[in-house]
């Protein structure tokens, strides 16, 4: 195995390792079973997983349980401090409070209430990672079409969600490098574009989708996880560095979005936390999906439909 084909072994085994710990958040996570799952050995597991992401073992579970209480507290207001710490693994609220503040530099409750609260400099989130982390953003109105919403006008745009009944698909993606880098989004997107022509695959440019696994608001940019996808037919070969995955069958609630880039996130924010809690759906397990209507490059804005995969919520 040659240098270069190592180096994507390495990587293809600590993603199973991300992958494993993010499915597994609300459980007590074992560091060797987590070394097992990579297959390697948990005497060397540790310092490659540090050398491979910039973050130790721990450091990557906490902020990973940190992110998703931050998105849960916020999504789902009915749910309790206590209920919030018992889903993300915590053995006490206590605990998860501590936590909390540790990494965001703020209490669970004042997440939920930001109003008088400046922007937080003293959490892990700044100190580790650089990112100065302000709550009011989560709960920011968003810019689309030039046009700043009024609650009249959001509760319209809101009231045009709908659900949708998706079949599978099948896709080739590609991992852009430094998370939502915006010019490393667009070099990503460029060599997906450049592979797809390369094997003249047809009306490509209208089955374009992003997965995009973070929110931005909460996680630090360099750490976010954005796929670049286009929709393949079964018999289409794929090979290194494109990887192959399904898009699931099954309930979706459907957005339209065409407005500013910079806004899409406040754009997520808002279905999340306003049309979800009133819908009778709950988001299942999966990133949402954007499936582009236009080229940003060239028109300076984002048309899109945006995808949330959703079950019956359940009492």
């Amino acid at each position: 195995m040659n240098k270069n084909q190592a180096n994507k072994e390495y990587l293809r085994r600590i993603n199973l390792a991300t992958t494993y710990i993010c499915s597994n958040l609300e459980q007590q996570l074992n560091l060797d079973k987590i070394a097992q799952v990579s297959c390697f050995s948990p005497f060397h597991f540790h310092r490659i997983f540090h050398a491979l992401t910039g973050e130790t073992v721990n450091d990557f579970i906490i902020r990973k349980r940190m992110e998703a209480s931050a998105n849960r507290l916020i999504c789902h207001k009915e749910m309790s401090i206590t209920e919030a710490a018992n889903a993300g693994g915590f053995s006490s609220s206590a605990n998860f409070s501590k936590t909390f503040k540790n990494y965001f530099g703020i209490t669970p409750s004042q997440i939920r209430d930001p109003s008088g609260i400046k922007d937080s400099k003293i959490g892990k989130l700044t100190s580790k990672y650089g990112k100065e982390f302000n709550p009011s953003d989560l709960y920011s109105q968003f810019v689309t079409d030039q046009v700043k919403f009024d609650p009249d006008k959001l509760e319209e745009i809101l009231m045009q969600v709908t659900i949708e009944e998706l079949k599978a698909k099948r896709i080739a993606y590609l991992t852009a490098p430094k998370g939502y880098d915006v010019p490393a989004i667009f070099e990503t997107w460029d060599k997906l574009d450049n592979w797809a022509r390369s094997l003249k695959l047809q009306n490509f440019e209208n089955q374009r989708f992003a997965i995009c696994h973070d929110n931005p608001m909460i996680t630090p940019t360099e750490h976010c996880r954005y796929d670049a996808c286009v929709q393949i037919e079964d018999d289409t070969p794929v090979s290194e560095p494109f990887e192959v995955a399904t898009i699931p069958s099954g309930q979706y609630a459907s957005a339209y979005y065409k407005g500013d880039g910079d806004k899409v996130s406040n754009f997520y924010m808002e279905l999340y936390s306003h049309w979800l809690p009133n819908s009778g759906f709950e988001p299942d397990d999966l990133a949402p999906i954007a499936h582009y209507l236009n080229d940003t490059r060239k028109d300076g804005f984002v048309e899109m439909n945006i995808y949330i995969k959703v079950k019956q919520l359940q009492d």
